[in-house]
C-alpha cells in the first residue's frame, strides 16, 4: 500500500515597487513599452566608477508593505551583492538583502473558493521576510541570437518569501490574489502582471501525512500570472508523485526547473543553488539602513484600510462579495466609484451607473479601465441625473457617447440637446396635449386601472423626446386628473 503523501508549497513573490524612478538610480522606472535601452544610465548598466544610492521612496514604499502584512520591520538591515553570472545582470551581481533583510514574520489571511465562488475554507500563511532588490533585464531570444534589453535593469523590487504552509495550487493561487490586493491597497506595488509587475517562485515537495521535516523540493522559477502559478504546481505535483512512486521516496536534491506556458510543462534547468554559490557579502557602497521606532510608528499610522476591511466596507453599503472584491482587485474603478458614491450617497445608483453601466459600456467598445472616463467627468454626470437636469434614462446614453468619443456630459447634453425639461409650466402643456390624445386611458384610469397612467406618462416622454422630467409628469397628471 502506498503512503499517503501531502503537499508542501512555499512561494517567492517578486513585486516591482510603484516609484518614479530605479532603486538605485534616477532612471525612469515605467520602462514598459519603450524601446529597448533607453531608460538606462550608468548606475544601472553596472559602468566601473559609479555609486548606487537608495531609493527612499521604494524603501518606505517597502516598510509600508511590510507593516501591512503584520510583519516586524527591522531595526537594523543592509544591502548585500549577489553573485551569479547571467547576460541580463549588466552589473555581475546583484544588490539584495540576505542576513539581515528589511522585515521578518508576518502573515496572510485567505479565503479559497470552488470554481462557483463558493467559500471552500479560510487559510492562513506565514511571512518568512521581505527584502528589497533591484531586478535584472530582459532577454529575448530569437532562435540561436539571444537580445538583451536592460530597461527593467535596476528596478525596485520587494521579495516577499512565505512559510511552506500552503497545501495545494489553490491555496497558493488564493494566497497570490490576497498577497496582490494587499499590496495594491497599501500603494506599494500596482502588481500589474500584464507587466510583469509581480511574478513568482515556486517551491514544491511531497511528505507522506504526519510528517514534521521537509524532503527536497523543486523550484519552479518565474511564473507571471495565476493561471500559470497554478498550472505549472499542478503539473509538478502530478510529476513529482510518479517519482515517488517509481523512487519509492522523494527527490534526493533540490531542483530548478521552468515553466513552459505553451507546452505546459517544466522542464529540468540544473540543480538548485545555495547561498554559498551565490557568495553573499555585504555591499560596500550602500551603508546600514537604521529604523527608530518612531520612524515605524509614523510609517504605521499612514497604513489605509486593508483589502478585508474595504471589502467589509463594501458590502456594509449593500453591494454583494463579488462586486466588493471587484472594487478592491482594481484600483482604477475603485477611486471612481468612491467618487461617484461621495456625490450621490446611493450605493446602488452608483453600482448601477459604474459597475454595470460604465463596464458595460466599455466591454462593448473592447476597452480598458484605463480608458473610462476620468474621475471628474463620471462625477459631473452623476451630478447632472442627481440634480434632474437629465434622467437616469438619458444619462445611459450620455455614458455611451462619453465612453465611445472621451467628450465630458456637458458637451454631449448641449451638442444633442438632451437637457432635461424640468418646467412645470412646459410639462403641463405636454401633460394636457397627453390627456386629449388618449381618452381611453383617462377612462381606465378613473375606473380603477392604475397601470393606465404609464400610457399617458410614456405619450408626454415620446413627445418631449425623453426630456420631460419622468417624476414631475407623474406629479403634474395625477393633479389634473383630480381637477
Amino acid at each position: 500500500m502506498s503512503a499517503e503523501l501531502e503537499t508542501i508549497i512555499g512561494l517567492e513573490v517578486h513585486a516591482q515597487m510603484n516609484t518614479k524612478t530605479k532603486m538605485f538610480c534616477s532612471c525612469d522606472n515605467d520602462a514598459f513599452g519603450k524601446a529597448p535601452n533607453t531608460t538606462v544610465c550608468p548606475v544601472c548598466m553596472g559602468h566601473p566608477g559609479t555609486l548606487p544610492a537608495p531609493n527612499g521612496e521604494a524603501v518606505k514604499k517597502a516598510v509600508i508593505a511590510a507593516l501591512a502584512l503584520k510583519g516586524t520591520v527591522n531595526a537594523q538591515n543592509h544591502f548585500d551583492r549577489k553573485h551569479y553570472f547571467y547576460p541580463d545582470l549588466p552589473c555581475g551581481f546583484q544588490i539584495s538583502q540576505y542576513d539581515f533583510p528589511l522585515a521578518s514574520g508576518g502573515t496572510v489571511s485567505f479565503v479559497v473558493r470552488d470554481d462557483s465562488g463558493q467559500v471552500v475554507n479560510e487559510e492562513r500563511c506565514g511571512i518568512t521576510r521581505l527584502h528589497m532588490e533591484n531586478d535584472a533585464g530582459k532577454l529575448t531570444h530569437r532562435g540561436s541570437k539571444t537580445l538583451c534589453d536592460y530597461n527593467r535593469a535596476g528596478t525596485p523590487l520587494m521579495e516577499i518569501v512565505t512559510e511552506p504552509d500552503l497545501r495545494s495550487p489553490e491555496e497558493a493561487v488564493a494566497f497570490a490574489q490576497e498577497l496582490r490586493r494587499i499590496l495594491i491597497a497599501v500603494g506599494a506595488s500596482d502588481a500589474d502582471m500584464f507587466k510583469g509587475m509581480m511574478r513568482f517562485d515556486a517551491s514544491i515537495s511531497l511528505r507522506e501525512k504526519g510528517a514534521k521535516d521537509l524532503n527536497p523540493r523543486s523550484e519552479i522559477k518565474n511564473l507571471n500570472s495565476f493561471k500559470a502559478l497554478e498550472k505549472a504546481l499542478k503539473y509538478e505535483e502530478k510529476r513529482l508523485r510518479k517519482e515517488w512512486e517509481k523512487n519509492g521516496g522523494p527527490l534526493p536534491r533540490d531542483i530548478t526547473v521552468g515553466w513552459m506556458d505553451e507546452e505546459e510543462k517544466t522542464k529540468m534547468l540544473r540543480e538548485k543553488e545555495t547561498a554559498d554559490d551565490y557568495r553573499y557579502f555585504p555591499e560596500p557602497d550602500i551603508p546600514p539602513l537604521t529604523f527608530t521606532k518612531e520612524d515605524i510608528e509614523n510609517i504605521r499610522k499612514e497604513l489605509p484600510a486593508l483589502p478585508q476591511e474595504r471589502k467589509k466596507q463594501y458590502m456594509d453599503l449593500g453591494l454583494d462579495e463579488a462586486l466588493a472584491v471587484q472594487l478592491i482587485d482594481q484600483p482604477e474603478l475603485r477611486r471612481i466609484f468612491d467618487a461617484v458614491y461621495k456625490k450621490t450617497n446611493d450605493a446602488k445608483r452608483s453600482s448601477g451607473l459604474v459597475l454595470t453601466q460604465l463596464l458595460g459600456f466599455l466591454k462593448a467598445e473592447e476597452k480598458e479601465i484605463s480608458d473610462a472616463p476620468g474621475v471628474e467627468a463620471m462625477v459631473e454626470l452623476a451630478g447632472k441625473i442627481g440634480s434632474g437636469t437629465i434622467s437616469a434614462n438619458a444619462g445611459k446614453d450620455v455614458l455611451e457617447k462619453m465612453v465611445q468619443t472621451g467628450k465630458t456630459a456637458s458637451q454631449i447634453i448641449e451638442e444633442e440637446g438632451m437637457q432635461q425639461i424640468s418646467d412645470d409650466s412646459a410639462i403641463e402643456t405636454l401633460v394636457l396635449k397627453a390627456m386629449d390624445s388618449n381618452p381611453q386611458a383617462i377612462e381606465s384610469f378613473k375606473k380603477g386601472k392604475e397601470a393606465a397612467l404609464g400610457a399617458i406618462v410614456g405619450w408626454v416622454m415620446k413627445e418631449s423626446k425623453g426630456q420631460a422630467n419622468p417624476a414631475k409628469v407623474n406629479e403634474i397628471l395625477r393633479k389634473q386628473l383630480e381637477n
